[in-house]
């Protein structure tokens, strides 16, 4: 029980009010069932649509019908919030509020889960629709699995051609953006001229797409007979275009992460007799790759996509041999299996990267 006091002049009146009861779950447990029944045969449609299409075989159907059973999922939370109605109602029956306060609440979190959760079927099923509209159009164009088990082998092996150029550029990346931002850090009059070629770099090659460097490095260096270059396979110099545009990236995610230490770790080192470049060699540059790790994996993330752009080069990775392929059958299935092979190898990294930005949080919270 609750009670308000109001005093007037010396007379204090004590004014009970009786607490007011839960309300009702079932209301919103009906449009929670509802919702989730009309989103289960949407999907149910949408499944039935796609496999009419698509001519699975009997693997697939399988699939298919284990996707049908999870739509049915959000009825179970549905229908858990009429029993925390029901129990809802007996506790109040017996006077006990708190009790009867629990159940309402735990009911109306259940009729919320299964709206929640039948919407994103609802989502997913408008998906599948799009795929097999217009008599299948879209399926038929992007989804044939003949054209997809037929050209998995070619389009798998151009792929390592992608992963050796990205793993060669994020090699040289981590060489040549920390050299950079080390030079936008000189400090005093006579490090001025590095500090703006530095600058002049990194404002260059952020402002060039990517793809333009890819162009001018692949023909211009050849085109020119550049001593060393003119000899280098198209693979190399791809790794070396890449490494132009993204280490003006990385060097601004290795200065963020410099200029984050704080001013007392340089005057510690430097007042134990440690000269610049000792003090960022030993105690600021390992404290700082600590931190940046995150942003650095997201960029070099952001550069394995990019390797799919070295076809421009003349250099038969995984997208020319896709296109290779379509022109053949006249069908973009191929294209489909290099979008699948760049989601296998990038989604691993993402979730390592906010894996690694929660420990961070973790750490920068305890401290």
């Amino acid at each position: 029980m609750s009670s308000s006091t109001v005093t007037s002049g010396a007379e204090t009146e004590a004014v009970v009010t009786e607490p007011t009861p839960p309300q009702r779950v079932l209301p919103t447990a009906v449009v929670a069932l509802l919702v989730a029944v009309l989103c289960a045969l949407a999907a149910a449609l949408a499944l039935w649509s796609l496999h009419r299409m698509l001519e699975p075989p009997a693997g697939v159907d399988a699939l298919l019908v284990v996707l049908a059973l999870v739509a049915l999922l959000p009825l179970v939370p549905a229908v858990r919030a009429f029993g925390d109605d029901r129990r809802r109602g007996r506790h109040l029956a017996a006077g006990r509020l708190a009790p009867a306060r629990h159940q309402a609440a735990s009911g109306r979190e259940h009729a919320h889960t299964a709206m929640g959760y039948a919407l994103a079927v609802l989502i997913c099923a408008g998906l599948v629709w799009f795929t097999t509209a217009n008599d299948g159009a879209i399926t038929r164009t992007f989804l044939r699995w003949e054209f997809l088990r037929s050209s998995f082998a070619n389009v798998l092996d151009a792929f390592w051609i992608n992963v050796e150029v990205a793993v060669g550029a994020q090699l040289l990346v981590l060489v040549v953006g920390l050299v950079v931002a080390v030079m936008r850090l000189l400090p005093g009059r006579a490090g001025r001229p590095l500090r703006w070629l530095a600058i002049a770099y990194v404002d260059t090659f952020r402002a060039i797409p990517s793809i333009i460097t890819l162009y001018l490095v692949g023909f211009g260096l050849k085109l020119a007979q550049v001593p060393v270059f003119k000899d280098l396979s198209p693979v190399w110099l791809a790794i070396i275009a890449l490494t132009l545009t993204y280490s003006s990236y990385v060097a601004e995610v290795y200065r963020a992460g410099i200029e984050s230490i704080h001013p007392s770790q340089w005057a510690a080192a430097r007042s134990l007799g440690l000269s610049y470049g000792m003090t960022l060699r030993t105690v600021i540059v390992p404290q700082a790759v600590r931190r940046i790790v995150p942003p650095l994996l997201n960029d070099f993330i952001g550069l394995q996509k990019d390797t799919a752009l070295i076809g421009v080069m003349g250099v038969t990775d995984a997208f020319a041999q896709s296109r290779l392929t379509a022109s053949n059958v006249f069908n973009l299935t191929p294209v489909i299996v290099v979008a699948v092979l760049f989601v296998l190898i990038t989604i691993p990294q993402a979730r390592y990267v906010d894996r690694l930005l929660a420990k961070e949080q973790t750490r920068t919270g305890r401290s």
